[in-house]
């Protein structure tokens, strides 16, 4: 049994290079200790972790029955939870066939039906293997479907109330809120048998209420009822507005959420862990919710609850490991400027506002509230003290 903290153990970072020893994952915060990117950054294969998450997303559900159908044999072929396609496109009569192999594409027994709703998101987001789709689609795998969001094994030290608590809110959206859309022609389904009734299908997308095109891949989900469909391009969260990765979403109160939105819309999601919050009792700072355990120093984990902090890059600091990391330096006592310090800063450069230090280079005049010329880390008072020094 591999440890959670073992996987992806060493990788490397694809965004740090060469500044990042290698992916070590920090025991509670879902990112690396050495440079602090995600799992998903570094050289990490993930085909086979998101198959199980989204085969354990799937467990006991009314849709098994669709995962069961994926692994028949056929066009497109299925592995795990995966879907992989190769496309033989005709380019010219001179011209070899082009081969075109896709990382996932709708299960639809129709390839070329799978490839026109492919060929109808943006270019930068279509899964073709090799580029930045396919990465585009690896990250919001991670992002809308995070595996703390779904099993209390990948979370950190929850409480057995916390882990029943959990239980039932993963019961809760399996049976009202989880889904995968369906891509089918508008024709096909002109009218959708629901009971004994038959329901025209509206002719408009309803994201961006443009019409809809005969002959064209619509998207249905079958619990926002057949009446509703979707251009391939508008299947997106309403919170985030990104593709719903794999068509997997979430319909909650006549809008359609992608896993990590809708769970925020249910709990409040700890900014330190990244985990939802399933005990009573925890806090909010910065605009933002934290586990009391997790209010913590981003650099050392420090807890930081009673203590001044420096929020840096929307995380927070204390005040050793900002002073230590992040402070700035003032270019005349060459000292690191404290947090609480009033400071002027002028390009790259920066001064205590003190008549020590912001001061004239040449005749050491206070400049603070007064007009001065800067030359590099050089202030000046006039034309005469700048040529007395710059001479």
């Amino acid at each position: 049994m591999t440890l959670g903290h073992e996987f992806g153990a060493g990788a490397a970072c694809l965004k740090c290079k060469d500044k990042c020893e290698g992916f070590e994952l920090h025991f509670w915060r879902k990112i690396c200790r050495n440079c602090k990117c995600g799992l998903t950054e570094h050289d990490v294969p993930m085909i086979s972790e998101e198959n199980k998450k989204v085969g354990k997303l799937f467990e006991d559900t009314k849709y098994t029955g669709l995962i069961a159908k994926l692994k028949t044999e056929g066009v497109p072929g299925y592995q795990g939870n995966m879907v992989t396609i190769t496309l033989v496109v005709p380019v010219s009569k001179d011209v070899p066939m082009k081969t075109v192999t896709y990382e996932w594409a709708p299960p639809v027994p129709n390839k070329y039906l799978a490839m026109r709703y492919i060929e109808l998101l943006p270019l930068e987001k279509r899964p073709v293997a090799g580029t930045e789709g396919a990465v585009y689609r690896r990250q919001q795998m991670a992002c809308q479907l995070p595996e703390h969001d779904q099993d209390p094994s990948k979370c950190h030290e929850l409480t057995p109330a916390e882990v029943k608590q959990m239980q039932q809110y993963v019961r809760k959206y399996k049976d009202e809120a989880l889904g995968v859309g369906d891509v089918l022609l508008p024709e096909e389904v002109a009218k959708v048998q629901v009971g004994k009734q038959s329901v025209a299908v509206a002719g408009s997308c309803h994201h961006c209420k443009q019409p809809m095109k005969m002959g064209e891949p619509a998207v249905y989900a079958e619990r926002a009822g057949y009446e509703k469909l979707w251009h391939p391009a508008c299947f997106v969260c309403c919170k985030c507005s990104e593709l719903l990765v794999d068509m997997i979403y979430f319909w909650k109160k006549g809008k359609m959420y992608c896993g990590r939105h809708y769970g925020d819309s249910e709990k409040p999601r700890c900014a330190g862990c990244d985990e939802l919050v399933f005990c009573n009792e925890y806090t909010q700072a910065e605009g933002q919710n934290w586990h009391l355990k997790h209010f913590c120093c981003f650099d050392c984990d420090c807890i930081l609850a009673g203590e001044t902090y420096v929020m840096e890059n929307d995380k927070p600091v204390c005040t050793p490991c900002y002073m230590k990391n992040y402070a700035v330096k003032c270019s005349s006592c060459q000292n690191s400027v404290e947090p609480e310090a009033q400071r002027v800063s002028y390009g790259e450069f920066h001064w205590h506002a003190e008549p020590d230090c912001f001061k004239c280079s040449g005749c050491t005049k206070c400049l603070i509230g007064q007009r001065f010329m800067a030359v590099k880390n050089f202030l000046f008072c006039s034309v005469e003290c700048k040529k007395k020094i710059m001479a």
